[in-house]
């Protein structure tokens, strides 16, 4: 097994893409999907400072929008396609269905899961509250747990459900199938996440660092504790030839820089993560329900992560698609430079915007 021990996802990237290219174990298989080059075992990552979530590579492009939003879907229990297309409408192809997808992490987190048997057995027990009509909050029994008892060893998060999911036919299985949480030496919330088939660019050092490390630190401030380190287990680590092989070429020499020359902006303190949550669980909940479902039109916003982060991000993405015109990302370049307080996601979403507008004054 191959380990990648690093500060933050944006570092990740390109000593991830440096070993591909460096060819180390490393061999080429031809998947349903295209030809990939794949490590040839696990790979383990270690992120230091999980909360440092944002890539700003413009080579990789990464909508910023999309990664923050669907976070919060996620978090928020939702499978719907409607609301979450909003940010991405390519998205929705991954549906069966076309109105719900099969394997959203949120929904099975909170959702999906049953309990089987009498629940008589739970009366009484931690989790017994979160076991209502038979449905399972895994996340609400998670942090009741290792409030209670951070020695506690059995917190597993389940993502894959094998009566619906093993060997099946569709289009959205979960590649991320468990995660573990514990109380680390130190008194932080450690986690590991499992994943059985991990795209290095759109999922490792992409999607998943920032929906993984929201979920750690909501967990965190759910049971009043530091946020620690976020592990990968990546079974099958691979990267699609056809699609990022130019990437590859592009920032894998960033790998092997002096540190002088390589560019972080949270190591150079030009930005840095707002705090999640502010005013507690329950506050941060009942805002984060009104965004889902009420978005800009809500007022009474009391945590500052909606007022001064989420919110600025949904009005600038209105604001960007409400027109094809350049004037449409300048407006929406002006509501993240006044109003978002989050540096890290302001900075990613400006550069995302303006690389657009130059797209359409061509």
């Amino acid at each position: 097994m191959s380990e990648l021990i690093i500060r933050n996802v944006h570092q990740a990237l390109p000593e991830a893409l440096y070993r591909l290219a460096a060819g180390h174990g490393m061999v080429t298989r031809d998947t349903r999907n295209g030809k990939v080059l794949m490590a040839d075992g696990p790979m383990l990552t270690c992120y230091m400072k999980p909360t440092e979530r944002v890539v700003f590579w413009e080579e990789r492009d990464a909508n910023p929008f999309f990664h923050l939003m669907e976070s919060l879907w996620m978090l928020g229990g939702r499978n719907d396609v409607e609301w979450i297309s909003r940010y991405n409408s390519q998205f929705s192809q991954f549906s069966d269905d076309g109105s719900t997808f099969h394997g959203a992490y949120g929904h099975r987190w909170t959702e999906h899961f049953r309990a089987t048997g009498s629940l008589q057995s739970w009366s009484g027990r931690i989790g017994d509250d979160n076991r209502k009509d038979g449905i399972l909050d895994q996340l609400k029994t998670i942090a009741e747990l290792l409030t209670h008892d951070p020695n506690d060893r059995r917190c597993v998060l389940t993502m894959w459900d094998p009566t619906v999911d093993l060997g099946m036919q569709g289009r959205d299985f979960p590649c991320n199938t468990h995660a573990y949480f514990g109380v680390s030496a130190c008194g932080c919330l450690d986690m590991t996440v499992c994943n059985r088939s991990n795209d290095v660019v759109w999922g490792c050092y992409g999607a998943n660092a920032v929906h993984f490390s929201m979920l750690q630190e909501y967990l965190a401030l759910c049971i009043g504790i530091p946020v620690g380190r976020y592990f990968q287990f990546s079974n099958n680590w691979h990267l699609y030839l056809e699609n990022h092989e130019a990437l590859m070429d592009a920032l894998s020499p960033y790998a092997v820089m002096p540190p002088s020359a390589r560019t972080c902006p949270y190591t150079r303190g030009q930005v840095e993560p707002f705090p999640l949550m502010s005013k507690g669980v329950e506050v941060w909940t009942e805002d984060l329900f009104m965004f889902l479902e009420e978005g800009e039109q809500a007022t009474g916003y009391r945590d500052p992560f909606f007022r001064k982060v989420a919110m600025p991000m949904a009005r600038a993405w209105s604001a960007f698609k409400s027109s094809s015109s350049p004037d449409a990302c300048r407006d929406a370049v002006k509501i993240l430079q006044h109003d978002c307080h989050a540096t890290d996601w302001a900075v990613a979403a400006i550069s995302w915007l303006e690389k657009r507008a130059d797209w359409r004054l061509k």
